[in-house]
């Protein structure tokens, strides 16, 4: 461990991030997942960039061997992940096929969601430097790819997000685990409301370690991180006692908060929360309170369990309905208030699964 921090440590001295990044720029065609070497960097360049990079199970299963033999392999001092276009590093996980396969039946449902984590926790334990070059758009399954890393260096082209709970899911690929420990309720709200970060804001959000210009821009340089006054209405004083807005013990609590807050801010984000998923925003407030103690591989197991709850729920398939296939924007949800969701079933969402648990 101490050889991987020394090599982190002189990451920038011997392959300067901005110039890794240009060389990298170009792509060939062909496989969705690339690997290359570029001097003693190894390169994984997803290569779908037509479907804006998202992750199917061929690539991940394609990436995990391959990360496993670079780790062994001496000539490799580094990994690098990138993507390919000029759009995304990676917009999330197929989720059409999983639907599809969740909807029939198909083993696919159970499979993506476990070789993924396993490939999250396998970059979480990485034992070599490895950076994720998050130009474009990245959410989803890309924030899995990309956060458990040793770096992940954004741009002015960055946009991340987790937006989850408006499809009926939940912020996963080991959200729970990196999300409560953001500052304050920054995570909790980020998970919520599926909010989106820009740019720098994603570095002054701890979501990137660094960040350079794709076209050598001092685009946003001086402006100030753009949830300033957000985090101050988040964790804002009134008369006599601390009243933060995403602090409270459930999520009846947050909404009520919102509720009599009253300010701009505070509308627009109960507004918000109002078209989400109530059965996944019950989920995702318990998974990241209960992720906060959890080491990265128990909030995976965890999350693993959270994931085959959703493919046997309604909420799900009718998020991607609305947002993806009919693209209506008008789910209906069910049950369609936060209320219709039970102590009961939350506690079998987060019940373990017996011998068809994740294994670490």
């Amino acid at each position: 461990m101490s050889v991987m921090i020394l090599k982190c440590s002189r990451l920038r001295s011997v392959f300067r991030l901005r110039t890794l990044h240009h060389h990298l720029m170009s792509s060939q065609a062909g496989s969705d997942v690339l690997f290359e070497r570029v001097g003693s960097a190894s390169v994984i360049t997803l290569n779908r960039p037509k479907a804006l990079n998202a992750l199917n199970l061929s690539m991940i299963r394609h990436i995990y061997p391959q990360l496993k033999n670079w780790e062994k392999d001496p000539e490799t001092d580094l990994v690098v992940i990138k993507g390919a276009g000029e759009k995304a590093f990676c917009a999330g996980g197929d989720i059409r096929a999983v639907t599809e396969a969740g909807r029939s039946g198909d083993s696919l449902a159970q499979d993506f969601f476990r070789e993924e984590y396993i490939l999250n926790n396998t970059i979480g334990t990485y034992q070599k430097p490895y950076v994720a070059l998050i130009d474009g758009i990245t959410m989803g399954g890309g924030v899995g790819l990309s956060v458990h890393g040793c770096f992940r260096v954004a741009t002015e082209k960055t946009l991340f997000a987790m937006p989850e709970t408006a499809i009926g899911l939940f912020p996963d690929v080991g959200g729970g685990y990196f999300l409560p420990r953001l500052q304050g309720k920054l995570g909790l709200f980020l998970a919520l409301t599926g909010f989106r970060l820009k740019g720098r804001d994603v570095q002054r959000a701890g979501v990137a370690t660094h960040f350079v210009e794709s076209q050598k821009s001092s685009l946003d340089r001086d402006k100030p991180f753009s949830l300033t006054q957000h985090l101050d209405a988040i964790n804002r004083r009134t008369t006599g006692h601390v009243f933060r807005l995403f602090e409270a013990s459930s999520m009846e609590g947050i909404l009520e908060n919102l509720r009599q807050d009253g300010s701009t801010f505070a509308q627009k984000q109960a507004e918000t929360l109002s078209k989400m998923s109530p059965t996944s925003l019950k989920i995702t407030f318990r998974q990241l309170q209960t992720g906060a103690a959890l080491s990265l591989q128990e909030v995976l197991v965890m999350e693993y369990r959270l994931s085959q709850s959703c493919m046997k729920g309604n909420d799900f398939y009718e998020g991607v309905r609305a947002v993806l296939v009919d693209r209506d924007q008008s789910p209906r949800w069910q049950p369609s208030s936060l209320e219709g969701v039970t102590e009961q079933f939350l506690e079998g969402c987060f019940a373990p699964l017996g011998e068809h648990d994740l294994r670490l």
